[in-house]
């Protein structure tokens, strides 16, 4: 991340932040001070606990409601933060969705693809644009102002489940489109990563966790114990505070060595 004068308050906009992984983001964030955006698509009353959870750590938390797969959820989702925190320093694309049922590929729905795809690549693709327009001004009024953006993806981005294909395409497609805007944005001083999580324990997996639980025990991952939300938030913070100043568009892995290849 730039540099940035110390009295500057830093912002960070968390799309899918009140629970899972994104939780896991903004908590981590929260202790290192900055400001919060948390974007959801649940009334704020239903994500009053998180967000009281997270003002317990003394700063000041925003909900924006809204859809990233359309672009009136976007525009609003923006305009809240804006309105209420200003233009963010950092932008974490986390909001995601898995299909509704899995299914084989052959057997793999128009609506499911659709649906993925709208929230998983094409929200993160349309929001950047959104939110880098609004980093690039702020940049021009104060030359000092930080500005990253941080792309959660999936170890499905290069590892193969074929009942839930669409998935995998979408994560796939995250991960260019983190080399994308890297490239776009390196010149103008604003990094882009992506960082790539294994399997965490959340509301998402709680349907699989026994599967996991046993392939776990039979050595799934090299460090044998499940991912938690505050890993990855951990990783996201380092790379907010820049301590990767040279490494944009890489992926950072948080899997506990899952994918490294074993005989």
């Amino acid at each position: 991340m730039v540099s940035s004068s110390s009295s500057q308050r830093q912002v960070a906009l968390v799309t899918g932040g009140s629970r899972g992984i994104g939780f896991g983001i903004a908590e981590r964030l929260a202790r290192e001070g900055y400001a919060l955006a948390i974007n959801g698509v649940r009334p704020e009353a239903e994500v009053a606990e998180s967000l009281a959870s997270l003002r317990a750590h003394g700063v000041e938390v925003v909900y924006a409601p809204g859809d990233v797969a359309s672009e009136a959820g976007r525009e609003a989702l923006l305009e809240r933060t804006l309105a209420s925190l200003g233009p963010p320093n950092l932008l974490v694309n986390n909001a995601g969705v898995a299909p509704k049922e899995r299914r084989d590929l052959l057997e793999m729905t128009r609506e499911s693809y659709d649906r993925v795809l709208g929230t998983n690549l094409a929200g993160p693709l349309f929001l950047t644009q959104l939110v880098v327009r609004h980093m690039l001004a702020a940049r021009e009024r104060e030359p000092t102002f930080a500005a990253c953006v941080v792309n959660v993806s999936s170890i499905s981005a290069s590892v193969v489940s074929t009942n839930r294909g669409e998935y995998c395409i979408a994560k796939a497609g995250l991960a260019m489109l983190t080399q994308l805007f890297a490239t776009r944005l390196g010149p103008l001083g604003i990094p882009v990563y992506e960082v790539r999580p294994g399997v965490i324990q959340t509301d998402m997996t709680a349907g699989v966790a026994a599967k996991y639980d046993q392939l776990i025990a039979n050595g799934l991952c090299v460090q044998p114990r499940w991912g938690y939300p505050e890993d990855v938030g951990r990783a996201v913070a380092a790379l907010a505070r820049g301590d990767f100043p040279y490494s944009t568009g890489q992926v950072i892995l948080v899997d506990g060595g899952l994918t490294i290849p074993r005989l």
